[in-house]
């Protein structure tokens, strides 16, 4: 996703939280209580309740069991700006991610938003021109951190990312972030759920010249792309282009790293980073 989005703000999401509280304050439950039985953390629960994060559609079927809340939550979270700080043409791709069985992920620019640090996130975010206001750097970065609770979502999504070497060598914001990012990616390696490779700098034969891309199955073992520019996204769904994006995903993944050499490449990174 591009980091110089165009957003808007939800009133929406800040009922929906207001809702949240209320049934929350109404069984006699702290935050943290809260949290502890819906398998969320804290900063989770209150995000959610102060109108700064998306919840997920986990988050709302426990919520709504655990607070009995005879289907409001379910009603509300349809009616909500499910989107919040993410662009405008990526929403819809970010809502089939919800429910999305595979995922297939190759970038040549930046990290992508689901494997990014909080620090990372801020360092791309605040490089692109024009510079975004205070409230919409928070709204952006909340909303990625949001998204990345798929790569934990249960049923588990299988995920494979392919990261071109120059992303990490560009060192975007500092050492240290790059140090942070690098660990982390290390970290999200060790998810059986996800499959990460590192395209090496020097390969003569590449089959993703023409930029970065995303497949996507759906429940009904649809596949579906989608393509991002300068200020525009696509989602593709004719059989014949997506199989085409299939066929150049599958070469690419057998001319990069292999997931071990790739991790083993991040690890001797880290030493020099």
């Amino acid at each position: 996703m591009n980091s110089s989005s165009t957003v808007e703000s939800s009133d929406s999401l800040k009922a929906f939280g207001a809702a949240l509280k209320t049934l929350r304050e109404r069984a006699l439950l702290t935050q943290e209580q809260l949290a502890e039985r819906l398998n969320y953390s804290y900063a989770s629960v209150a995000s959610v309740e102060q109108g700064r994060r998306m919840p997920t559609a986990q988050f709302v079927e426990r919520a709504e069991e655990t607070l009995e809340a005879f289907g409001v939550l379910r009603a509300m979270v349809r009616h909500v700006g499910r989107q919040r700080g993410l662009a405008v043409w990526f929403r819809e791709w970010a809502q089939l991610e919800e429910t999305a069985v595979s995922l297939c992920t190759y970038e040549c620019r930046v990290v992508p938003g689901l494997l990014q640090t909080e620090a990372y996130t801020r360092a791309v975010m605040l490089n692109v021109p024009p510079p975004p206001t205070t409230e919409q750097l928070e709204q952006r970065i909340a909303a990625r951190q949001a998204r990345q609770e798929l790569l934990r979502r249960t049923p588990l999504i299988a995920f494979s990312f392919i990261i071109e070497e120059s992303v990490l060598l560009r060192h975007t914001g500092s050492e240290d972030v790059t140090q942070e990012l690098i660990d982390h990616l290390l970290a999200c390696t060790e998810l059986w759920n996800v499959e990460l490779q590192i395209m090496p700098l020097r390969q003569p034969h590449h089959a993703g010249p023409d930029g970065p891309m995303r497949l996507l199955e759906t429940p009904e073992r649809q596949w579906l792309g989608y393509s991002e520019g300068q200020k525009t996204g696509q989602l593709i769904s004719d059989r014949e282009a997506v199989s085409v994006m299939q066929m150049r995903y599958a070469k690419m993944r057998s001319q990069a790293l292999s997931p071990a050499d790739s991790a083993e490449l991040l690890q001797r990174m880290r030493g020099t980073s």
